[in-house]
């Protein structure tokens, strides 16, 4: 898996603490002033090209699910920190 950004791990928090997501939900749990909606849907799809989301498509739009969990990614994360 590559390597993500502090931003698409925080984006990641949200998936690991709620499951499924829509990208307008993310953006939602977002304290004012919320993130622009393309700014959230480009992290998601980033994460989703290096492996960490997969989506389904539900009528014209897109739910995002985690596909590795927070534990998997804190052992990975060790693991490269440990190499250097």
């Amino acid at each position: 898996m590559k390597e993500i950004t502090t931003r698409e791990e925080e984006v990641m928090r949200h998936f690991w603490s709620a499951g499924a997501l829509f990208v307008k939900q993310i953006v939602d749990m977002y304290p004012d002033p919320k993130p622009h909606f393309n700014t959230i849907s480009t992290y998601v799809r980033s994460l989703e090209e290096k492996g960490y989301l997969n989506h389904e498509a539900l009528g014209t739009t897109f739910r995002y699910f985690p596909v590795i969990s927070e534990e998997e990614y804190k052992t990975k994360k060790a693991e490269l920190i440990n190499k250097l």
